[in-house]
């Protein structure tokens, strides 16, 4: 068995596994987890060399983080064999990105988590609250928090790609280490490519969750609430259908994309089970031994031409 790839994150001196353990569905945000799944699934993934997990207080109001703990200390590997990623700013009950409130977020986070530290701290959804905000008063707080020991590495997330150059070009250089993008890094949107060099070049780590867009790169298609317009869903629905028609798995293939695109050090993917785990894993695997699906790739991005690097809004007005 291949050993999964290890990938530089920016200038944090980490090395992330290729495929990142996203835990929102540890948090039964769809579904309902058991503890037993919840520990097997972490621990599959270690075994198969997953060493990056990424949490937040808001996904299923705080018990993602709390099962997260609960499984990280069940498999008790030495802390400096995994990395850890939780999020503040965003919560269950909305947005407050106050430097009190996120002060006070990481201590609950840690708690939650069992952690002395987590590795990343990251600004979530900053789309949705004052970017001015994040940048004179969110950012200094992150970095007293670092001062402090108790996180590592500062991150922000969202939606739209222009939050990210809008806080970077506002920080002190080095304030950020790392940006989280999500829907902007797969077969029907490469948007993010485009930022990639201003990225390197100001040694700031990429992270890119969604591989499959939602749920728009599946054969189940997305959940009712997906916010993609329709000519996006049905765009995606028509390229899955042809992949199964063709015996392949447009899942599998939409994450072998994302995955191949080296200056993105982890894609994020949502588990909950050993048999996801494996099946991503194994994906990554065949992704590094065989190379990419060519011949079908570039036969769902002629099916996927017409909505290429369509989005959809999130977030607020920005004055």
């Amino acid at each position: 068995m291949t050993k999964l790839e290890l990938r530089d994150l920016g200038n944090t001196g980490l090395k992330l596994s290729c495929v990142g353990f996203g835990a929102s569905p540890l948090g039964n945000v769809f579904g309902d987890v058991s503890e037993e799944d919840a520990i097997a699934s972490v621990r599959a993934a270690f075994r198969l060399g997953i060493n990056f997990f990424d949490t937040s207080p808001y996904y299923g109001g705080t018990l993602s983080e709390k099962v997260l703990g609960k499984c990280l200390k069940a498999v008790g590997l030495p802390r400096n064999e995994y990395i850890v990623s939780t999020k503040c700013g965003r919560y269950a009950e909305g947005f407050d990105f106050s430097a009190e409130r996120v002060t006070k977020s990481i201590d609950e986070s840690l708690e939650r988590l069992q952690l002395d530290y987590v590795d990343i701290l990251q600004c979530h959804d900053i789309e949705f609250g004052s970017l001015d905000q994040v940048v004179n008063e969110t950012i200094p707080a992150l970095l007293k928090l670092k001062e402090a020991g108790k996180i590592r590495f500062i991150g922000i997330t969202g939606l739209p790609l222009e939050i990210f150059t809008y806080v970077l070009d506002r920080v002190p250089p080095g304030s950020v280490d790392v940006i989280l993008s999500y829907c902007h890094y797969s077969i029907n949107d490469t948007s993010l490519e485009d930022l990639l060099p201003y990225l390197k070049s100001n040694g700031v780590g990429v992270i890119s969750a969604s591989p499959l867009a939602m749920g728009l790169l599946t054969e189940r298609g997305p959940p009712e609430w997906h916010p993609a317009s329709p000519e996006i869903k049905s765009s995606c629905q028509a390229a899955a259908a042809y992949c199964k028609e063709k015996g392949k798995n447009i899942s599998k293939l939409a994450l072998q994309y994302s995955l191949s695109n080296k200056d993105i050090s982890s894609v994020l993917v949502g588990m909950n089970s050993i048999k996801q785990v494996e099946e991503n894993v194994a994906a990554a695997t065949e992704l590094a031994i065989f190379g990419k699906d060519e011949e079908t790739v570039s036969e769902i991005e002629a099916i996927l031409k017409p909505v290429k690097n369509q989005t959809w809004p999130s977030g607020i007005q920005q004055s």
